[in-house]
């Protein structure tokens, strides 16, 4: 499990720098907020434009012309 936080946090964009070495898991937690909330938003966004995809409404037209 060690390994796969690891791994995520180093896809994140932290790295092991003896400057800020002890920032790398606040900052990992914070992209990953992040990065959940857009995905979040996102999919939020593609379910509305399917779920209205042919939302065409149904409009006839009266072509019949009457003449007096």
């Amino acid at each position: 499990m060690k390994e796969i936080l690891r791994v995520w946090k180093y896809s994140l964009g932290s790295f092991s720098d003896s400057k800020t070495e002890k920032y790398d898991n606040l900052i990992a937690l914070i992209r990953t907020i992040i990065f959940i909330s857009v995905l979040v938003t996102n999919s939020v966004i593609v379910a509305g434009v399917i779920r209205h995809w042919d939302d065409v409404p149904n409009v006839s037209v009266d072509t019949e012309c009457v003449v007096k």
